[in-house]
């Protein structure tokens, strides 16, 4: 008998766990709802041939507990949740099984809202919006928020220009390396704002047109995608796949700093306090790639207000998410503790208050 789900080492207090099928379109889905201490949990839809459905629930239990923390860093009005959907997304999709998920979605009345994700895109949310309110991330409408890449990519690129000025004590990018790992929208331009602050750039991808394309508008150098954990920069940069610091990468990285858009960096907790041993900056993921969310945040606002996206709201946190950073890396120096702890000591702080402050309100 394996572990049941209340076990599970990622179920971390989940509010609540919804598994929906459909047989008439085939739907399997996961929904977890992490917290909505702080708002309506938002988090984005991953479509994936999972080998077996408790792959799946670690998956989006994980993902979802992550949102949470990411959401309260971000100081938005929004709790943590994410949906997984069992499938192979280039053959299983159909309009039919996201107005099926949608109409799941209406079943949870709001607690949760979803938005695309790996495997998803808007199109498929657009679907699922014919039938629920309670999807965001759409790109037609006065309240659409459309692709936050470029917004996801402004924010790596501040804490970046962060990194150079605590480090190498200069306020832009000139005569520093950066190592970026994956071109594609967030990479892309990312490299493009960093080539134009001075830096000068190593790019790898699995996707060569990607790699042609940036290279020419940046001058950046290509290498092979397992080589970039070996060349001599100042910083890297994971903008592609989680799980790239391990324990098989750790030793051939010569950088001074990590600093990425990739979600889920760190292979383990711990070695996030490798790094710190070895005086490498790590710049916790889910805070400086949190422009993304706070871009669909303003289609929230919008939505609840009747209003339209807002593009100085968006600034608005995006330098708000930049100071907290900086109170992080700050942090992290004063009490000699790796910065992924003291991001998540932050986040837990801010979820905590929030919950506190609901069960005052209900006098319970």
């Amino acid at each position: 008998m394996g572990m049941t789900l209340f076990d599970s080492p990622s179920f971390s207090n989940h509010e609540g766990v919804h598994a929906f099928y459909d047989e008439k379109t085939g739907l399997k889905a996961i929904v977890a709802v992490h917290s909505t201490a702080r708002g309506p949990a938002v988090g984005g839809t991953r479509m994936w041939n999972y080998a077996t459905a408790a792959e799946a629930l670690e998956d989006v239990l994980r993902l979802s507990k992550g949102m949470s923390y990411k959401n309260a860093v971000a100081d938005l009005e929004m709790g943590g949740g994410k949906s997984v959907i069992i499938g192979d997304s280039r053959t299983q999709k159909s309009p039919e099984l996201f107005h099926a998920f949608g109409r799941y979605l209406n079943g949870l009345g709001g607690h949760y809202y979803a938005a695309e994700d790996v495997g998803t895109s808007v199109e498929d949310i657009a679907e699922a919006r014919k039938v629920t309110e309670f999807v965001l991330g759409l790109k037609d409408g006065p309240e659409a928020s459309g692709d936050p890449s470029p917004v996801t990519a402004e924010g790596v690129f501040r804490s970046n220009l962060v990194v150079a000025r605590r480090l190498f004590n200069q306020n832009d990018m000139t005569g520093l390396t950066v190592a970026i790992q994956g071109v594609g929208h967030v990479g892309a331009y990312l490299a493009e704002k960093l080539h134009k602050a001075g830096a000068k750039l190593i790019i790898t991808d699995v996707n060569q047109a990607n790699l042609e394309a940036v290279a020419a508008k940046t001058g950046a150098e290509i290498v092979a995608p397992d080589a970039i954990y070996d060349v001599a920069a100042d910083i890297y940069a994971p903008c592609a796949l989680g799980a790239t610091l391990n324990p098989q990468t750790l030793d051939r990285l010569k950088v001074k700093a990590v600093c990425g858009a990739a979600n889920n960096q760190l292979a383990t907790a711990d070695i996030g306090d490798e790094l710190f041993k070895r005086g490498v900056l790590y710049a916790p993921d889910y805070v400086i790639n949190g422009g993304g969310i706070i871009n669909v945040a303003s289609e929230m606002n919008a939505r609840q207000t009747g209003g339209a996206y807002d593009a100085s709201w968006v600034e608005g946190k995006l330098s708000r998410l930049m100071e907290t950073f900086e109170e992080i890396l700050e942090r992290s120096v004063a009490e000699n503790k790796p910065t992924h702890l003291i991001a998540d000591a932050i986040a837990e702080a801010r979820i905590q208050a929030a919950a506190d402050k609901k069960a005052a309100a209900l006098k319970i």
